[in-house]
């Protein structure tokens, strides 16, 4: 059986997405989705930039573009979410945008790093001057920081880290399970986010070494294509059901109001 939920896909708005809401809804009602959600990228809050995220003036707009779909598209659950960074020192800022519109789930990420944002291609090069232990141990930190400021209920692809094939060299195995502690201290869930296996990486976000940890450590999962083009809607989701079912994982949930509506069977 495979998950019936995607729970992070993207628009135009974002700036890097292609497909109207529309394209999206009717992919994932051909590979047998019941439940999507999308979660565009929140406003910056360092600043404007139409490259990684909406701005303040095109939430209204987002919010209006998948009520519309919703209404149009009956026969399949649309969730309104939104993926939001984590950036230490804003979580005022961020929280004030989160409590603007009532969400079904909020998604936390990790794509800075003290402003470099490291999985930008763009960026890629500054990886080189980079000491990549120091980069991981930087990573789980923000991400247990993220977890602790209480403004998420999922925490998005969390080994993001590894996009570009970079390993780090030091086993990392204590900082993953602080991590795991945090997370379900915190009562964080984790997704199962297919995105990875397009990328550099070819590897699921997280690894199966990662995910054992989470199970092991009684983090529940959902799971997610963080899909930014409509035919990548539940993609390869045989891949995410059997990862997460050799990690030792048998439900994932299911969101509304940002309330667990679901534990489902996997």
């Amino acid at each position: 059986m495979l998950p019936k939920v995607d729970y992070h896909m993207h628009t135009p708005l974002c700036g890097h997405a292609v497909g109207d809401p529309e394209e999206y809804a009717k992919q994932a009602l051909r590979v047998g989705l019941e439940e999507i959600g999308f979660s565009d990228h929140a406003p910056l809050v360092t600043g404007p930039d139409p490259r990684y995220t909406m701005s303040y003036q095109e939430l209204p707009r987002y919010h209006e573009n998948i009520e519309k779909i919703q209404k149009q598209c009956r026969n399949l659950r649309i969730k309104i979410g939104i993926e939001a960074d984590f950036v230490p020192g804003f979580e005022a800022k961020t929280k004030a945008i989160l409590s603007s519109y009532p969400y079904d789930f909020v998604i936390g990420s990790i794509h800075f790093i003290d402003a470099w944002a490291f999985d930008d291609p763009g960026q890629q090069i500054k990886w080189k001057d980079k000491n990549i232990d120091a980069v991981y141990r930087d990573y789980y930190k923000l991400l247990r920081l993220s977890a602790k400021s209480g403004l998420y209920d999922i925490m998005g692809h969390v080994d993001l880290v590894k996009k570009f094939g970079h390993r780090a060299g030091s086993d990392l195995t204590d900082d993953i399970k602080d991590t795991a502690k945090v997370f379900k201290d915190c009562g964080v869930t984790v997704e199962v986010n297919t995105s990875g296996l397009r990328k550099p990486v070819k590897e699921i976000y997280p690894s199966l070494f990662v995910l054992e940890i989470y199970c092991k450590a009684g983090v529940p999962i959902t799971f997610s294509s963080d899909a930014h083009d409509p035919k990548d809607v539940g993609r390869d989701y045989d891949k995410a059901a059997a990862l997460a079912r050799e990690a030792g994982y048998t439900e994932y949930l299911v969101f509304k109001r940002r309330k667990v509506e679901e534990r489902a069977k996997l």
